[in-house]
Order: structure tokens, then C-alpha cells, then sequence
């Protein structure tokens, strides 16, 4: 979630732990971009819309999702965040 403190897509994806292809990085912002209005939704019946400083919808549903995972997983494994999207809203994030 480096997106929302400011940080270029290429910023982000060279601060993860985990090796990941640029590319496939764009291809998931993507898929969650075209699925973005259908998240908030969800979101909205989980928990009110977080803080955001950003008039980016986009990044303002990252701030949701981000918000509605730490209450969720507060560990913050990605896998869990996943499977508890999934379980909880019986449709998978990436769509």
C-alpha cells in the first residue's frame, strides 16, 4: 500500500519483500482498478470509508481495502487479507 504515502507504481513495487515482475504488478492494479466501484460496495457493508487524503478514487479504495484488511488480519499477510476478501464476500479481490 506504499501507493497511498505518495510512492510511484515502480517505487512500490521495488519496496516489496517478495520479488514480483513489474508487469504482473500493473496487471493486478489494473484488474482491481476495473473492479474498483464493486469493491468500495463490499467495503461500504464491512466498514465506513477511511481517511484519505487523495481525491484518486482509486487510491481511495486502496485506503478501504487497507483499512478493512488491518481490522481483518491485523497481522498483515497478504495470503490471509486474500482468503478472509474471499470468505468474507464469497468473490475473489482480483475478480
Amino acid at each position: 500500500m506504499k501507493l497511498l504515502s505518495g510512492l510511484s507504481v515502480k517505487a512500490a513495487v521495488e519496496s516489496l519483500r517478495e520479488a514480483l515482475v513489474l508487469e504482473t504488478f500493473y496487471h493486478l492494479l489494473r484488474r482491481l482498478r476495473s473492479r474498483s466501484v464493486e469493491l468500495r460496495v463490499l467495503l461500504l457493508h464491512q466498514t465506513g470509508p477511511p481517511e484519505c487524503d487523495s481525491d484518486d478514487p482509486f487510491l481511495q479504495t486502496l485506503a478501504h481495502l487497507k483499512a478493512a484488511f488491518r481490522a481483518a488480519a491485523p497481522g498483515g499477510d497478504c495470503a490471509l487479507m486474500c482468503a478472509w476478501f474471499q470468505v468474507r464476500f464469497q468473490t475473489p479481490l482480483f475478480g
